[in-house]
């Protein structure tokens, strides 16, 4: 119906459009660069084509009735075509033949919405180390991204241990995962457990490049490696009780060389020699709320206790940005004859092309359905972006990024969540200010929509608003994924935009004690901390009760001698109280905090920052953790 409206009207909308960007870019050109002019330009442009196409076929008809009549019937038929082309080109135009693109308008920043998730709600983890892959990778034959000499596999090593602990504040790889476990046992009613042995992990991993070409990107190997390597050896599952990959495709060949000659008793779904082939539900498990759609799912999916999403930092031209939600598209396709391309009616521009068609607010987006579905969002422990390299569409070659601290190399970042919602929305936040309609090579359209400022289309971030806030949903709408009568939760998790693409700051990373908090690793070696976590070899605990009044208890740990600072800082980092310095032998340390400043006088309500600086051999470290007083 919106489609025989728009053709409808057609004629009006081009002449206003035109009528608007002549009046807005004429007596300023440099306006022709701004969003909204972006928009109206190809509806102006496509007015003026099918104007052009009327006229033009309404003078050639003139001419081959004038030819006629004074018997040229060789000009006469050949006017007679022409204006017979150039009015069946005019009729036949698509609505408009010139993208029509409906740009979003993003809320202000640092204005969260929705309950963050994880054991430190909100938190995202960036570990960027640009010795991770070699800048100097062609992409080409005997050169591609996923050869081991393009991806340093011990640096990824360190940066996955480093993410693991700092996403859980622990000072081990052993204790970063047995928190995580804990956390996600205690929150699906199974008690203060960790990992036990026997129980079934799916690793879910993005392969849509794989039939594009070698040269197109997909979750890194030495990922997948580093991944597997941390359940095997150091949370002990067993190879057999892991699956791995993505469903509909074949464990690709770089991936598994690397991969199987290590871990030969993996399962790695695929059809070849050696791989695992995919077994569906026998029936529907996944059910679009709205009804459009519904779908079965892996069976070891259903089977599995806990899975692991590792999705590619890329745009798309369907959805704007493609991450973990997006990443179970790959899941449904096995077990549909389209694919997972009937799915796609929920994204802002379904029909690609440029049209978004689909970019209000509040409307139906399965992308909510998957990120609560009880096999799906409901069973993912860990939420890990591969960043290492990125793509600007669904099945494309790495692309260098032009934004600090990247400096036009590869983005060389990884990124770990245990919030559903906190990690897209940084992901968005990422792709949405590297690709704008000013990027040069990637934020104008070719004719094959390889390329567009995709992010930016309106809609793309209203799945999060809803996923983060049953108030931003349809007015009366539930969502229902099992279709078993029971609701999806209020907030799946903590959405907001950061401050500015400079600072990449948060609420929480500003002091607040809500919305998402992001901890910035710079390099493996050194540690560049805006937000608060333990350092390696050294662990202070979250205080005691938080928030509290008038005292609350601080206890931390110490895995050698060294001379310790225990401070109580305000927001600004700066100390109002100093509870102990001196040097201390390795052991656990307990400490109260009264409420009072070094003064003796009440320290006022408010945030405060529990700060442990360790010194050892003239080299220094320190670890937050937020604490609240309340008067």
């Amino acid at each position: 119906m919106k489609r025989v409206l728009f053709r409808i009207f057609y004629p009006v909308f081009g002449f206003l459009s035109l009528l608007w960007f002549l009046i807005r870019v004429i007596p300023k050109p440099s306006r022709a660069t701004y969003p909204c002019m972006r928009a109206t330009a190809p509806f102006a442009g496509s007015f003026l084509v099918w104007v052009s196409g009327l006229l033009g076929s309404t003078i050639f008809f003139k001419r081959a009735k004038r030819f006629r009549a004074e018997s040229r019937i060789l000009l006469s038929v050949f006017s007679f075509l022409i204006a017979f082309v150039l009015f069946t080109g005019t009729i036949l135009q698509d609505s408009p033949p010139l993208r029509a693109v409906s740009f979003s308008t993003l809320e202000a920043p640092n204005q969260p919405i929705g309950q963050g998730q994880g054991i430190f709600p909100g938190r995202v983890v960036w570990i960027h180390d640009p010795e991770a892959t070699d800048e100097t990778c062609t992409n080409r034959v005997n050169d591609y991204w996923y050869q081991d000499d393009n991806a340093n596999q011990e640096v990824v090593n360190r940066m996955v241990s480093k993410g693991l602990q700092a996403l859980t504040g622990q000072s081990s790889d052993a204790l970063a995962w047995d928190a995580l476990f804990r956390y996600f046992n205690r929150n699906h009613g199974k008690g203060d457990v960790g990992y036990t042995s026997g129980e079934k992990i799916v690793i879910k991993i993005n392969f849509n490049g794989v039939s594009m070409g070698p040269d197109k990107i997909n979750t890194s190997p030495q990922v997948c490696y580093a991944i597997l390597d941390q359940l095997i050896r150091v949370v002990g599952v067993s190879q057999s009780d892991i699956w791995i990959g993505d469903p509909n495709i074949n464990f690709d060949t770089p991936h598994w060389n690397k991969c199987h000659s290590a871990f030969p008793n993996v399962h790695y779904w695929g059809k070849k020699t050696g791989q695992t082939p995919v077994v569906g539900t026998q029936t529907d498990v996944l059910f679009a709320s709205d009804g459009g759609k519904k779908n079965k799912l892996p069976q070891p999916y259903i089977d599995a206790s806990y899975l692991i999403n590792i999705p590619v930092l890329k745009k798309h031209h369907r959805a704007g940005i493609s991450l973990c939600a997006k990443n179970h598209f790959g899941s449904v396709t096995p077990f549909n004859s389209n694919g997972a391309f009937d799915w796609h009616y929920s994204l802002p521009c379904p029909d690609a092309g440029g049209n978004v068609t689909n970019g209000e607010y509040g409307v139906y987006r399965c992308f909510v359905d998957i990120m609560a579905h009880k096999d799906l969002g409901g069973k993912t422990l860990l939420y890990l972006v591969d960043g290492l390299w990125s793509s600007i569409n669904w099945g494309h070659p790495p692309i260098k990024w032009r934004m600090s601290p990247f400096n036009n190399d590869w983005p060389n970042s990884l990124f770990f969540s245990q919030d559903p919602v906190a990690i897209e929305s940084v992901g968005f936040d990422f792709l949405y200010h590297e690709f704008g309609p000013d990027h040069p090579t990637e934020g104008a359209y070719d004719p094959r929509d390889d390329h567009g400022p995709f992010p930016h289309y309106a809609g793309v971030d209203d799945y999060l608003h809803q996923a983060a806030d049953a108030t931003y949903r349809p007015s009366g709408f539930v969502y229902d994924p099992e279709k078993d009568g029971t609701p999806i939760p209020a907030s799946l998790g903590v959405h907001e935009h950061w401050n500015n693409a400079e600072e990449k700051k948060y609420s929480r990373n500003l002091g607040l004690d809500k919305g998402i908090e992001l901890v910035y690793i710079q390099g493996t070696s050194g540690v560049e901390n805006r937000g608060s976590f333990s350092i390696k070899g050294f662990q202070l605990e979250q205080n005691y009760p938080n928030p509290f009044n008038p005292s609350t208890e601080i206890q931390y740990h110490l895995s050698e001698t060294v001379r310790v600072a225990l401070l109580i800082c305000g927001i600004d980092g700066k100390p109002v109280r100093t509870l102990f310095s001196g040097t201390q032998q390795a052991g656990s340390y307990r400490f109260f905090w009264d409420g009072c400043l070094d003064s003796g006088a009440p320290a006022a309500s408010g945030v405060y920052l529990c700060t442990l600086r360790i010194e050892k051999d003239g080299i220094f470290s320190q670890s937050s953790r937020k604490m609240v007083l309340t008067r």
